[in-house]
């Protein structure tokens, strides 16, 4: 729900769009630092949320109208500014996500099961594609739907379903498959170089 009484489907035709602007902004800032701070140094966040926004600012009549469509939108134009940002960097690091921070530690029954399971996870998400930890993160991190998930891509829902299910299989096949010791990470994997 927005905040000021301003609904995404009266955003084109408001009286005055920079209410309906600031209600996006309300609506979608919170959610949009965390998106970017998974995905860049904490420090550059706010500075790419800005650069974010600025865009939206210019291209506001290109907003959708429904709200889940419109924060997809703002994640969208943030995904891209953060790949300009950083085409010069190497692929693995360019959409890495803060794992140990976020993993769930139900069925986990000490903290050495906690910590190896932990290390577990960051060895294979190091070892996915690229395109693999995008889905995961849209999905999971961000909790996106398949139509939203879509929209930032610059994809179908049905085409990313297939990535999002691709990817899920890639995760469960590293972490049946990595040796559990932290010193044997392994150097490549054939996962790291399909393309979804």
């Amino acid at each position: 729900m927005w905040r000021t009484g301003i609904g995404m489907s009266h955003l084109s035709r408001a009286p005055d769009w920079a209410d309906a602007f600031r209600s996006l902004y309300e609506f979608s800032y919170a959610d949009l630092l965390k998106f970017v701070q998974r995905r860049t140094q904490t420090a550059n966040a706010e500075d790419v949320v800005a650069e974010a926004f600025l865009v939206v600012w210019r291209r506001f009549s290109e907003a959708p109208a429904d709200e889940k469509d419109a924060r997809a939108w703002v994640f969208g134009i943030a995904r891209n500014l953060m790949l300009n940002a950083r085409r010069g960097e190497q692929r693995h690091q360019a959409l890495g996500v803060r794992l140990a921070e976020t993993t769930p530690n139900f069925y986990i029954d000490s903290h050495d099961d906690l910590v190896s399971s932990r290390i577990d996870l960051s060895r294979a998400w190091a070892l996915l594609s690229e395109v693999h930890q995008e889905a995961l993160g849209l999905a999971v991190f961000e909790d996106l739907a398949a139509p939203q998930a879509a929209k930032v891509l610059g994809i179908s829902p049905v085409a990313f379903r297939l990535r999002l299910t691709r990817a899920r299989r890639a995760l469960r096949l590293l972490l049946h498959h990595l040796p559990r010791n932290a010193s044997g990470i392994p150097a490549a994997s054939p996962e790291k170089a399909s393309t979804p």
